[in-house]
């Protein structure tokens, strides 16, 4: 069941937490995660409660914006909930989704498993593909300034968690590293459905992109 009230707060604290951040995780990604939860968790028995603020808080202090540090988003989300005298359970399986809810190359075996984290995961990865993913993958990519593509540098698949997180590709390198493998790794459903006509339009935009690249077009 609900809360409405928290809710309201995890909103209004989760948009303070966020204010400035970079545009690919800012507040409105937040918000198209938690849209995408809501719509999943519709055809799931689930937990609604925990989809909600697993949604909101998955991505309230990212590790990549804090040296890699991967403690202080499940802290961050842990001391607000506590200050809401949110039941511990609650907190225990809110923390394991943010725990466990990141691509890390591909090769990082979660931990923890549950119907809320699958809901949360997929709402999370539909981000990340589509034309929304394509606009996130290039905009971190300029905030890194990281080359758009280059032909001499090969797409590494089977990257290492530390691998991953170091990697400093061109940016269409990632999405062979990353945002094409997500429609097979979808959890649910309503994920693997949406995921395909997203994946089908990023395929699309790189045969665009690669046409226009060699002056094809």
């Amino acid at each position: 069941m609900s809360n409405p009230t928290l809710i309201h707060h995890t909103i209004n604290f989760v948009k303070q937490q966020l204010e400035g951040a970079e545009g690919g995780h800012d507040w409105f990604h937040i918000q198209r995660v938690y849209n995408n939860a809501l719509n999943i968790a519709q055809g799931e028995a689930c937990d609604l409660l925990i989809v909600q603020l697993g949604a909101l808080l998955h991505d309230v202090a990212d590790s990549k914006f804090y040296n890699g540090d991967e403690t202080i988003g499940p802290r961050v989300a842990r001391e607000f909930l506590e200050s809401h005298s949110v039941n511990g359970q609650t907190i225990a399986h809110v923390i394991a989704i943010i725990e466990n809810i990141s691509f890390k190359g591909g090769n990082f075996e979660k931990k923890f498993s549950s119907i809320e984290l699958d809901i949360v995961q997929d709402a999370d990865r539909l981000d990340a593909i589509g034309a929304i993913g394509i606009a996130r993958t290039f905009n971190y990519g300029g905030f890194k300034n990281r080359p758009i593509y280059d032909p001499g540098i090969a797409p590494e698949l089977n990257l290492t968690k530390d691998q991953y997180k170091a990697s400093a590709a061109p940016t269409i390198n990632h999405f062979y590293e990353k945002l094409l493998l997500l429609k097979d790794r979808m959890n649910t459903a309503t994920g693997r459905k949406i995921a395909e006509g997203r994946h089908r339009y990023m395929e699309g935009f790189l045969a665009q992109f690669y046409a226009e690249w060699e002056g094809e077009l």
